[in-house]
């Protein structure tokens, strides 16, 4: 099937060589390899360079207006064919020369920076009031001898004189079928079509170097480990001294000797000796800002019992408010009782009649503790 190059660049059968060049440029505005390096945009590219080389000649677009495809295998298509009458050297010519579908457009010199990735470690103090953090980064960054440009005298490339500018050579390779056209990168400006004629000393033409930069990165309150702070145009410089990437400062935060972190939340153990637990009691918390927070173990607490705290947790990133202090008790028994207080215990077991007993499922426990349990859960 042809392909429709009027189509491709969106214009209208009659259109003028002044249209179709302004309908190629707005294209390759979106999906020049400089813009866009996507697969998807290359072969769009690709595809917008070739329906414009085939519609300003006239020879090809008088083939195509008469139904046929100039860029294919059949040459005029519908229409005969080409001619083939030369033997196989010219069949052979035909297909791996210009009519396979022309030259590729010669990559840029200036070539934008890749992204850069670094790692630094908090503490969760500093994850919850957020820092300024200092890094160091080894990275490329511009030649300050030739700003960039590649050239000791600060020069601009010229045209490469090996390839005319294409990025690419062509060769005529004699063989038993005859004369076979290959093409390949120039040697010379190495596809970009272009010479710097004085090479830098210090960046030998690359238009940048490796060097060592002290950055200082805003970490913002509530960050959570794993978590990237993007600086935008602080990564690679691009070849020929092409505009930076991005770097981005991912970050782990430090095990904590009190608190784990869920999300927003922050969870805490409490040990309450058995009496605390029976009795209730207050308990403080210092926080991770220095201030203490107030929990409240409710009588009859049991062991693995949680308490939530609202709003004493981390904060949310970017937003008001915080998560939740999350406190889980665990029940300490009393070992090694002295005397006086393993009498009290006994007046204790006495006075409730409790003793151990066999749980069945679905049977409430009549015990003090467990009528405790019971009225903590109502």
């Amino acid at each position: 099937m042809n392909r429709d190059y009027y189509g491709i660049l969106g214009v209208e059968r009659d259109a003028s060589d002044n249209e179709i060049k302004k309908a190629y440029r707005k294209l390759a505005r979106k999906y020049h390899p400089d813009v866009n390096d996507t697969e998807e945009a290359a072969e769009k590219f690709s595809e917008i360079s070739i329906a414009q080389e085939v519609l300003l000649d006239p020879e090809k677009r008088r083939i195509v207006d008469m139904g046929g495809d100039p860029m294919s295998q059949g040459g005029a298509g519908g229409h005969g064919g080409a001619n083939f009458g030369g033997g196989l050297g010219d069949i052979f010519e035909a297909f791996f020369g210009q009519g396979a579908g022309g030259s590729r457009q010669p990559r840029s010199r200036v070539q934008p920076g890749n992204d850069a990735l670094l790692r630094t470690q908090l503490t969760l103090e500093e994850a919850f009031t957020g820092i300024k953090k200092p890094v160091t980064i080894d990275t490329a960054v511009l030649c300050d001898r030739c700003e960039g440009t590649g050239s000791q005298s600060k020069a601009k490339a010229h045209t490469c004189d090996n390839c005319g500018g294409a990025g690419e050579v062509q060769q005529v390779q004699q063989s038993f079928l005859g004369n076979v056209l290959t093409t390949s990168t120039c040697p010379k400006c190495r596809g970009v079509g272009e010479i710097v004629p004085d090479p830098c000393e210090k960046c030998a033409g690359e238009g940048r170097v490796k060097a060592r930069r002290d950055l200082t990165v805003n970490i913002p309150a509530g960050i959570a480990d794993g978590m990237r702070v993007r600086m935008a145009g602080q990564g690679e410089v691009g070849h020929g001294g092409g505009p930076a990437g991005d770097l981005y400062v991912e970050v782990r935060i430090a095990p904590h000797e009190v608190f784990q972190r869920d999300g927003h939340d922050l969870h805490v153990q409490i040990d309450a000796p058995f009496t605390d637990a029976a009795l209730g009691a207050k308990v403080h918390v210092e926080g991770l800002d220095g201030e203490a927070v107030a929990v409240e173990i409710p009588e009859g607490a049991q062991s693995g019992q949680r308490v939530i705290v609202h709003g004493e947790g981390m904060p949310l990133i970017q937003k008001d408010g915080r998560g939740d202090l999350i406190a889980t008790i665990h029940v300490h028994t009393p070992v090694d009782l002295d005397h006086k207080a393993r009498k009290l215990m006994e007046q204790l077991r006495e006075h409730q009649s409790e003793r151990a007993e066999v749980r069945v499922a679905g049977r409430q426990s009549n015990s003090f503790f467990g009528r405790f349990r019971n009225k903590f859960r109502r």
